[in-house]
């Protein structure tokens, strides 16, 4: 009799135990579900970006040609990206070079060769020979950036 009872009290709570069990596994089914369906929607936005990429990568292209186009008809080509505020050391071993000075090898490092071609600089154009670019140094030697002198 007693086993009766335990029976009694025991299958209703196996019973909601397994019921739960089922109502989780259909939950994290579900979840999974919703979880598959945003990846392959953010896989669909992504491929769309990539071809957005591509279309605006294609256009620049083509813009880059013309415009280099441009400056080679009109004799304007850049030896080194234009000059905000400071020029790089490259940019200045370059115009030092396109000046008829001889810095070394353009590297965009500050050597002892591109001082001296500094100061070899500085002293034919009668500026303060100290082999920093200052902006009057940087005045007279930025015009070498684009063309050779010497």
């Amino acid at each position: 009799m007693i086993t009766k009872r335990i029976a009694f009290f025991l299958l209703p709570i196996l019973l909601i135990t397994l019921a739960g069990c089922a109502t989780a596994r259909k939950q994290n089914n579900l979840e999974i579900q919703g979880l598959r369906n945003q990846v392959s929607a953010l896989e669909a936005q992504l491929e769309a970006k990539d071809e957005e990429l591509s279309t605006l990568r294609s256009g620049l292209d083509k813009m880059s040609e013309e415009k280099w186009s441009k400056a080679k008809a009109t004799g304007k080509i850049k030896a080194v990206g234009e000059v905000k505020s400071r020029p790089t050391i490259k940019q200045i071993q370059t115009a030092l070079t396109n000046a008829g000075y001889n810095p070394g090898v353009i590297d965009g490092r500050m050597g002892r060769q591109t001082r001296e071609a500094i100061r070899a600089f500085q002293s034919t154009n009668n500026l303060m020979v100290d082999g920093k670019v200052g902006k009057k140094t940087w005045g007279l030697l930025e015009e070498y950036l684009y063309k050779k002198n010497k």
